[in-house]
């Protein structure tokens, strides 16, 4: 990958909870956002804001020498949420949460596990079961630590063939939910995650797919800080709905801007819809030379197929965003990649799709200029409503995800003739057995 001559100096910021008692109440917590994390005394905070433990803003503020940090952060965020409406309400869901497996794909990642499994089993979900997918493994870490220290709570399944999408096909062939919810092994999930994310689909027989919100759980390094200034993989705390029976008039491309709908780490879909178009693409996702997309195309297929999908801010989980330069790079390089990689495999597993896709490619072709762009130094910020800072996107990183863009098509066919002739997990489980 590039190599860059400046790297920006970015100082630490500290991830921390607010729940207010209303939009100008009290302060009912105040602290870091994950459990055991370093008492806030000073500095720059980067805070999530929940009013009565439902989350509802982000703010980002430096607490002054002195002033006692819960009444500095809950100042700014009165501030913010004075300036604003309040955010819709979620869709009600059933009076009963359905039947929900968690599958998380992991590989040579055991300690970063351990932590996304402590938390999946904290949630208040009612009827759920957690299945880890050991993806391609080189040694018997994940294996050991999923029998030793979790037991029957936590059930291990291998995937020989390496890649995200072909390991999430087979957490799809296993899982025994009406719902299937996915998430990663280095995020923390909220204890409401599971019960927000999956109490939509009770409540909507024509629902598909939901996604949730994704903050970061750390912003120690430069290389998270600027991630996130630029997006990172929030999607803001509004519900939204996508029926493609409606499309929402403010989106030309829809349903191509996958991106917007939400992400990996942090969905879910009804099992008989995802097993209905046919799981994730193997030929898309980390892991193989696609480098991503894997999710992207399932979104896409969910509604090509008619399903509604539903982004709900209440499903929360904290991501630890990757702490290197090179780490950063490898992603800008991979979402340029996996965009392109996941448009190709929806063309070529949906062709039905392609005149709908032509005639929206000169408008997708202005998009993917302005989401690669070099951004000024005012063009961005660590989102929050006040006192968040301003930070640059380097040149070299928007030249390595349109360098990805072009490889993204070519990585796809390298990654579909490498699974060629392999079967779909749950094709496998239908096989007759042959006595001997």
């Amino acid at each position: 990958m590039d190599s860059t001559p400046h790297r920006p100096h970015l100082a630490e910021l500290q991830v921390t909870e607010l729940d207010l008692d209303g939009p100008d109440g009290a302060v009912l917590r105040f602290g870091p956002a994950l459990p055991g994390g370093t008492p806030v005394r000073g500095g720059t905070v980067y805070t999530l804001v929940r009013l009565r433990g439902r989350p509802v803003a982000t703010v980002v503020c430096r607490i002054p020498p002195g002033k006692d940090p819960a009444d500095a952060v809950a100042a700014t965020a009165r501030a913010a949420l004075a300036r604003r409406e309040p955010p819709g309400r979620p869709a009600p869901g059933g009076r009963r949460t359905p039947r929900t497996s968690v599958v998380v794909a992991t590989r040579e990642r055991a300690d970063q596990l351990a932590r996304a499994l402590d938390s999946l089993l904290a949630q208040d979900h009612p009827d759920f079961e957690i299945v880890v997918v050991d993806n391609a493994p080189a040694t018997g870490a994940t294996q050991d630590l999923v029998e030793h220290k979790y037991g029957e709570r936590v059930r291990y399944v291998r995937e020989s063939v390496p890649g995200l999408a072909v390991a999430h096909n087979r957490g799809v062939a296993v899982a025994d939910g009406t719902v299937i919810a996915f998430t990663d092994d280095d995020v923390v999930a909220d204890p409401h995650w599971l019960t927000a994310l999956t109490a939509p689909f009770a409540a909507d027989p024509g629902l598909g797919c939901t996604t949730g919100l994704i903050l970061p759980a750390r912003l120690r390094t430069p290389a998270q800080i600027l991630l996130e200034s630029h997006g990172g993989f929030a999607k803001g705390f509004e519900p939204r709905e996508y029926d493609p029976a409606h499309p929402p008039a403010g989106e030309p491309l829809f349903p191509f801007t996958a991106g917007s709908f939400g992400s990996g780490a942090n969905m879910a879909f009804r099992a008989a819809a995802l097993r209905e178009i046919g799981g994730f693409d193997p030929a898309t996702g980390t892991g193989t030379p696609a480098r991503g997309g894997d999710d992207l195309y399932a979104f896409v297929s969910v509604l090509a197929a008619g399903h509604r999908l539903r982004y709900t801010p209440d499903a929360l989980v904290w991501h630890h965003h990757r702490e290197t330069w090179q780490d950063l790079q490898n992603q800008a390089y991979g979402y340029g990649a996996g965009l392109t990689a996941y448009l190709t495999a929806v063309l070529a597993r949906h062709p039905a799709l392609l005149p709908a896709l032509l005639r929206k490619l000169p408008r997708g072709l202005a998009h993917a200029r302005t989401i690669t762009a070099h951004r000024d130094a005012a063009g961005a910020a660590v989102p929050g409503d006040h006192g968040a800072q301003d930070y640059p996107w380097p040149r070299h990183l928007s030249r390595l995800e349109r360098r990805g863009m072009l490889a993204g098509p070519i990585g796809y066919a390298k990654a579909r003739l490498r699974v060629r002739g392999v079967p779909l997990p749950w094709d496998e489980l239908r096989k007759p057995r042959v006595e001997t």
